[in-house]
């Protein structure tokens, strides 16, 4: 392989031996697009370097050190004589190109690493401005090479979970562009998410300002179809960086009244981002310059990785799409597996309401896919007039906020109402109460309530038995029964919601009787019976009660779970928490995933919990069934209060509202149920799906039974015949992992990418008034830091600071949020921020001065505020500890 490759030379397969950038610039050049002239040097020249200078040996080692040993042996190494002679040959080919001796060039670090699906790594390694000379870019090729070594960039690749051994670093050599504008420009808003909504951040001299967050540049907002531009701001651009005759860089104080580009270049701009993202497929985040004679140059091109996927379909329209992963609080994907149980289900769900697919396993048509999560297109619900009535009060129990973002899309015209027609409602209804025998479990809750709550609990009867498989099944007949069971649960799960809306429904009524509200007639509900989460936690605390205190109280879980596993747990400990796992086993974390272990398997919680019970200090008043009893006794204290509020209205009125209450309070739990009896459905087919999985392990299609669960359950079927489906799983279980890093997920997001809680974020009255960064909210004690050097963040602190640049980001990893005096939504602090699910506003005026180390702040970076919750710090730090020293800025 050639050490140095003009850009001609490279194209996107060797992307892992030239390096992101390198590889990104070379399709580009020959893409037509305007990009400066230069070359690549190869990661092969790094790793001859690094072989010689004994990296592996310091690589495993390993340990805090690793970062500066790395470092040190690669300055100190010589470059290889024929890696020196091809950067000098190269250099001097590129000097006339550029019609000089010795052209001015910027260096710059591209890392194998980089620009990643799920981490941009952006700044982590360094980059060299107007170098001149070939002893200077040679120089400057060490500094890159050594700087894939910064604590910042080894502390983001364990943070990203890279191997640090796997890691190489080309080095990109480009003309400098005599820039007179600069700046970066991303081809959809990395804060709302809407592609093809370019975001331009501008600055007079070299980009690096804007990059850096060292300035406040102007912004430009514009939409790329049309070329309209919808935002101006102009920043106050105090710092310019230019470049020196000779060499190097200065940073000159500046003042620059209105914007310092004009409409004509904001629209080139934003026409240039959308032939680059035609070009990749996918919405960039590029760096771009005006030289002196008004050409624009185009110096790099990444993925933005923040923003989240889409949901792929073929429907027009703007839709609306629903996180179910957000509403049931698993932030995580699912596995493919369960994913296609997902599907399973909701062809189930739509069937109740007379609108099931063809074929259960292609799922509901309102389903999708995005992430490796579930989302729901409730775009025809949002356009109707009864969906309008319907969704914000069935969202207000379970999911308030998203009920609350759907309300204000209902005021967008794009949005407008279409469907008036009622009959498609009613129709539904009346299909979904035949299917579900509505009348009848509402006529019995009403009149014999102990019959309705005897239903449930034969229902669950009835589905273990429905759940059973015989030992003898062979794995066909176990996929089958999967996809038959899935299909059907939710039509047997839902005829229990009937008797929960019966109790709700009552509970509304005593509340219109009473004239009381909803909210302060809560107490009601507190401590209800036949509510299967509850009796579940009463009883493991009731376990603690009754066994051995001792290992628990002294042995570290790990411990205690290979003990049960082997059997060795005292006699009671161990009887009981068998009892406790066949009753309850079936429960987990993540558990509407069926790809995921259950307490059954994993009963590590479990465990832990039981441990925390038996160290628990203070009265019995503060145990579980205690404060449950006393729940019980003040919600009977409600009813009686509520009830004789509506007797003063009449003596009818007070009657019906004891009815009401008392059926409320018996019907209020079974709201927990449908859940209860879906996750034990899963739990019943995950148990089967991995005697499958065994079974695909015999054959060699598999390694691990439950790698089956990184496959869809019609490729489990097809593997049966046989085949390799390995190098399939691996990958799976990398995307997998890949979206487990993620750390947004919007709760609702449009199909331009449009994340509506993003833009309908209110300012706070009398916030610190800066620019939205990474969307979020935060509340906690401001840490305020001028120099990161020594530095130190307690988990959860949000740290203010002047600016950021890469150095910074070791603090990002136990900051709760970020607040910066200087930089833009596109600066360096807020990209990075953005990829750690920080909240963070940038370009608040002296916030380093306002904001004193130890107050309480809430940070919301969606509305770009700040707001000082508690005005003063602790007594106990003066002015200058506050303010983390050393108190000079830094340079």
């Amino acid at each position: 392989m050639k050490t140095a490759l003009d850009f001609s030379d490279i194209d996107g397969g060797m992307l892992a031996e030239v390096g992101g950038k390198a590889a990104n610039l070379g399709e580009l050049t020959r893409a037509g697009l305007p990009v400066p002239p230069g070359w690549a040097l190869t990661t092969e020249a790094y790793h001859e370097v690094a072989r010689a200078a004994g990296l592996d040996d310091v690589i495993a080692t390993g340990g805090p050190g690793l970062a500066e040993a790395a470092r040190t042996r690669l300055l100190a190494a010589p470059i290889p004589e024929a890696v020196a002679r091809s950067i000098r040959e190269a250099y001097t080919t590129l000097s006339k190109t550029a019609h000089q001796d010795a052209a001015p060039v910027a260096v710059r670090s591209s890392a194998t690493a980089e620009d990643l699906p799920f981490a941009s790594f952006a700044g982590q390694q360094d980059t060299y401005l107007n170098v001149v000379g070939a002893d200077d870019v040679l120089d400057a090729v060490r500094r890159c090479w050594a700087s894939l070594w910064t604590d910042r960039a080894v502390a983001y690749r364990d943070s990203n979970g890279i191997d640090h051994a796997s890691v190489r670093l080309a080095v990109v050599v480009q003309v400098m562009v005599d820039a007179r504008t600069a700046g970066v420009l991303f081809t959809a808003n990395p804060l709302t998410g809407r592609r093809h909504e370019a975001v331009i951040d501008a600055n007079p001299g070299l980009g690096e300002a804007v990059v850096s967050g060292a300035v406040n540049p102007d912004r430009f907002v514009v939409d790329a179809a049309s070329g309209e531009i919808l935002d101006r701001h102009a920043g106050d651009k105090r710092l310019t960086i230019r470049a020196l005759p000779g060499g190097g860089t200065e940073r000159v104080e500046s003042a620059h009244d209105g914007f310092c580009l004009t409409d004509e270049q904001v629209r080139d701009l934003a026409a240039l981002g959308t032939r680059v993202e035609d070009h990749y497929g996918a919405p960039q985040d590029t760096e771009w310059a005006i030289d002196a004679d008004g050409k624009l140059w185009l110096t790099q091109a990444r993925p933005i990785t923040t923003l989240y996927p889409l949901p792929e379909t073929t429907r027009q329209g703007l839709r609306v799409y629903f996180s179910i992963n957000v509403a049931q609080g698993v932030m995580g994907p699912l596995t493919p597996m369960g994913l296609s149980a997902f599907r399973l289900l909701s062809s189930g769900a739509a069937g109740v309401f007379g609108y099931g697919p063809a074929r259960a396993r292609d799922g509901a048509a309102f389903m999708f896919e995005a992430g490796e999560r579930v989302w729901l297109d409730v775009t025809t619900a949002m356009r109707s007039r009864m969906g309008r009535a319907i969704m914000p009060r069935a969202l207000l129990m379970g999911e308030a906020r998203a009920g609350a973002v759907l309300t204000d899309l209902f005021e967008e015209p794009r949005f407008s109402v279409i469907h008036t027609s009622r009959r498609p409602f009613f129709r539904a209804v009346a299909h979904f109460a035949r299917r579900v025998h509505a009348p009848k479990r509402l006529f019995q809750a009403l009149t014999r309530p102990d019959r309705a709550i005897g239903y449930t609990k034969r229902m669950g009867d009835e589905l273990d038995r429905r759940l059973r498989v015989p030992g003898s099944a062979t794995p066909v007949q176990r996929l089958d029964h999967a996809e038959r069971v899935l299909s059907g649960a939710f039509p047997v799960i839902v005829s229990l919601m009937p008797i929960a809306i019966a109790g709700y429904g009552l509970f509304a009524l005593a509340s219109k009787l009473s004239g009381l509200s909803m909210s302060d007639m809560q107490d009601v509900l507190r401590s209800v019976p036949n509510n299967p989460t509850t009796e579940m936690d009463l009883e493991l605390w009731a376990l603690a009660t009754r066994i051995e205190p001792e290992p628990f109280r002294n042995e570290p879980v790990s411990e205690l779970v290979r003990r049960f596993k082997a059997g060795e747990l005292p006699p009671k400990a161990q009887r009981g928490i068998t009892a406790f796992l066949d009753k309850y086993g079936h429960r987990g974390i993540a558990e509407i995933d069926l790809g995921v272990a259950r307490w059954s398997e994993d009963p590590t919680h479990i465990l832990g919990v039981l441990a925390n019970y038996l160290r628990m200090e203070g009265g019995a008043d503060l145990a579980p069934d205690a404060l449950f009893a006393r729940g019980a006794a003040e919600a009977e204290a409600a009813v009686a209060r509520i009830v004789a509020a509506a007797r003063r209205k009449g003596a009818l009125r007070g009657a019906v509202a004891r009815f009401g209450l008392r059926r409320t309070r018996m019907f209020a739990g079974v709201r927990e149920m449908p859940k209860f009896y879906l996750v034990k459905t899963l739990a019943a087919v995950r148990r089967s799906l991995l005697v499958v999985g065994e079974h695909l392990v015999t054959t060699g299609v598999l390694d691990a039974a439950d790698d089956v669960f990184y496959l869809r359950i019609e490729e489990a079927r097809s593997a049966l015949d046989g085949g390799d489906l390995r190098a399939t799983v691996i990958e799976r279980r990398a995307a997998y992992e890949r979206e487990s890093r993620r750390r947004h997920v919007p709760r609702i997001v449009l199909s331009d990418g449009t994340e509506p809680e993003a833009l309908a974020a209110p300012a706070t009255e009398g916030a610190l008034i800066g620019s939205a960064a990474s969307a979020g909210t935060v509340t906690g004690r401001a840490r305020v830091v001028l120099d990161p050097v020594g530095a130190h963040l307690e988990p959860g602190e949000i740290l203010v600071c002047p600016s950021t640049d890469p150095g910074w980001t070791p603090l990002f990893l136990t900051a709760g949020g970020l607040v910066m005096e200087m930089g833009g939504a596109m600066s360096h602090g807020a990209v990075v921020a953005r990829e750690y699910g920080i909240p963070a506003v940038a370009g608040v005026p002296d916030a380093t001065h306002r904001i004193v180390t130890g107050q309480e702040i809430t940070v919301n970076g969606a509305a770009g505020t700040v707001t000082i919750i508690e005005a003063d710090a602790p007594d106990s730090e003066d002015e200058d500890t506050a303010r983390d020293e050393p108190a000079a800025s830094p340079a």
